[in-house]
């Protein structure tokens, strides 16, 4: 009898023990087949990042990291189709910043993005550029707002889209400031910094990466970086938040995963991420065509994005702000 009792407790062991080394095997055989990353757009910063980590990844996981393209409605298209995918490590989603945003843009969609995606890792904090064309005579930031002031509603300044990063900032400046400036959105950052070259627009809020050979050249005047610490690419200009305390601007990618995707799995794409951002030749490439890496945990990462979800919440909340 207490043979038999000992088995019993012997064999319980055994199969309360079995989930968590078949999940162990798993993800030490994780990946088998090749892995998918969603990219809400067709082009920029995030396709950039995703191409640059996708091929890293490939080396260090032995299965290839194919790119989708899936663009539309402020990346909930990308977002959705990850959310709606098995969480099995097989399909990860290149997290950028409207994302954090359009959960309060927008009223209609099938998500929660806190809840539905689980943070992976982050990849870099791009800083922005308070930029302005010549023919605006600031050369300060507390230049420009006096001038503003002056000119009550002649001063344009310039967007990726209404409801994107460039647009709640500029509404933010503008609020913080107690100026009236007019917002002009355009259908990408490209067309936007053509307008402000030309003269169409006078302000604008730009990745430094972008911008730096245009502000180099005299083509345009860099007033102050939107982060809140200098940045090491134009390390002579302030902050904004040195004239006005509390204001920060700055766009954030990393990677995504459905929920409920193994812990194991995550920490594993974690860890090797991470080693890449370490690498010193990815290492400069971000720092001159992205921005400063963003290294650290899952559990960072989330903060972040929930950070960020909060306050540009409030932010749309308190100024109304609807997407195009």
């Amino acid at each position: 009898m207490k043979t038999s009792r000992r088995r019993c407790l012997r064999l319980a062991a055994i199969t309360a023990a079995l989930p968590a080394v078949s999940r162990f095997a798993w993800a030490n055989t994780y990946p088998t087949r090749p892995v998918r990353l969603i990219v809400g757009s067709s082009g920029g910063t995030a396709d950039f990042l995703a191409r640059l980590m996708g091929q890293w990844l490939s080396g260090r996981l032995g299965q290839p990291l194919i790119v989708e393209n899936r663009p539309g409605a402020s990346s909930n298209i990308a977002a959705e189709a990850v959310v709606r995918a098995a969480p099995d490590g097989y399909t990860l989603l290149l997290v950028s910043p409207g994302m954090a945003m359009n959960a309060s843009l927008y009223d209609k969609v099938n998500f929660v993005f806190l809840r539905d995606i689980v943070p992976v890792a982050g990849l870099i904090r791009a800083p922005n550029v308070m930029e302005v064309h010549p023919s605006i005579p600031a050369k300060t930031v507390p230049e420009f707002i006096a001038y503003a002031k002056a000119n009550p509603g002649k001063i344009n300044y310039a967007s990726n889209g209404a409801g994107s990063l460039l647009h709640l900032g500029g509404e933010l400046f503008k609020m913080m400031a107690g100026i009236d400036i007019v917002h002009v959105p355009y259908r990408g950052t490209a067309p936007a910094l053509t307008d402000l070259l030309g003269g169409q627009v006078q302000m604008m809020c730009d990745n430094i990466s972008t911008s730096i050979e245009h502000i180099r050249s005299g083509n345009l005047r860099a007033l102050a970086v939107t982060t809140t610490t200098r940045s090491e690419l134009l390390p002579e200009l302030p902050t904004v938040g040195d004239f006005l305390p509390g204001f920060e601007q700055s766009a954030f990618f990393g990677i995504g995963a459905p929920r409920r995707t193994p812990a194991e799995i995550v920490d594993r794409l974690n860890k090797e991420i991470n080693a890449g951002l370490a690498d010193p030749k990815i290492k400069a490439r971000l720092a001159d065509v992205a921005g400063p890496v963003l290294p650290g945990s899952p559990a960072d990462f989330g903060k972040l994005i929930k950070q960020e979800t909060e306050k540009w919440g409030k932010v749309i909340r308190m100024l109304g702000i609807a997407p195009a």
